[in-house]
């Protein structure tokens, strides 16, 4: 079971263009990619919109982490993020998201990915990188860089 960043977030699963009109829409967005690079069954999608209707996945510092029921995982092909930016900014429940990191783990690997998640928002400056970030080779970089520290 993969349990850090480091093998389950590849360039082509970063878009930094996205445009979405609300939180549903970006979540749709998250589910696609998740689709196209074959990380989830088609199923997913409503799994993590489930998920946010049932509890809020907006986590501070411009983020959200939209991400399927424990019911779900056997939707899950193989453990994955996404991560999407969202320049305009989307209203989540009062906050502001501009970027949304999708999972998709089919055990307690997502655990470690939300405590590595959590320290590079913890960090004013990592956050911010994250938030204004183009490159999605950066932004692998960055995610890859904190989980070997």
């Amino acid at each position: 079971m993969t349990t850090n960043i480091s093998g389950v977030l590849e360039p082509r699963a970063v878009r930094v263009h996205e445009i979405a009109t609300d939180r549903e829409s970006a979540i749709h967005r998250c589910a696609d990619v998740l689709e196209e690079i074959g990380a989830v069954h088609p199923a997913y999608r409503e799994a993590m919109l489930d998920r946010e209707w049932a509890m809020s996945t907006y986590v501070g510092e411009g983020v959200a982490i939209p991400h399927g029921l424990d019911m779900s995982r056997d939707l899950v092909r193989r453990d994955s993020l996404a991560v999407l930016r969202f320049p305009g900014g989307i209203d989540w429940e009062g906050g502001r998201v501009t970027v949304c990191v999708a999972i998709a783990a089919r055990g307690d690997g997502h655990v470690a990915l939300l405590s590595q998640l959590a320290l590079i928002l913890l960090d004013p400056r990592k956050a911010e990188i994250l938030r204004s970030a183009t490159d999605p080779e950066a932004i692998v970089a960055m995610l890859e860089a904190d989980d070997e520290e």
